[in-house]
């Protein structure tokens, strides 16, 4: 019998951060330098607040007044503010199952205390494909040896 594998088992443990007061010029660098497509968004004091990812950069290069505005625009402008989230201990399946339905690119996985969401971890798309990969790479060996 395989062991259920949980988010925590999949999740990358180092969330990129930004504050909603960050100007959008540092959200981009910060996606650059950690060659991301996205950040969690997090209040001053860690807890979660958003998430902004490129795709919502790239709409202020179509709509207008954001485009016209962008120099002084900072993150909690174009955050997500309703952010779909999970626990660590996640069966991995119900993960994939809450990526897909809602058709979003990742997860930030969360510990909840004090009444607030407190981000630690993400699980994304890659990350679970990566998983897959290892896994039919696994199986083509034992395959192998059989």
């Amino acid at each position: 019998m395989i062991p259920t594998k949980l988010v925590r088992d999949l999740m990358t443990s180092q969330v990129i951060t930004c504050r909603p007061d960050s100007p959008l010029s540092e959200v981009v660098r910060k996606m650059e330098e950690h060659r991301i497509h996205a950040l969690v968004v997090v209040e001053t004091d860690g807890a979660l607040a958003g998430v902004i990812s490129q795709a919502d950069l790239m709409k202020t290069r179509i709509v207008q007044p954001y485009w016209k505005h962008w120099r002084g625009m900072n993150a909690r402008h174009l955050m997500a503010r309703q952010v779909i989230t999970c626990q660590p201990d996640t069966n991995i399946e119900d993960a994939i199952r809450l990526i897909t339905n809602h058709r979003i690119h990742r997860l930030v996985v969360v510990e909840e205390r004090e009444g607030k969401q407190w981000p630690v971890g993400v699980l994304s798309m890659t990350d679970v494909v990566r998983d897959m990969a290892r896994e039919s790479e696994a199986s083509d060996v034992m395959a192998f040896d059989a």
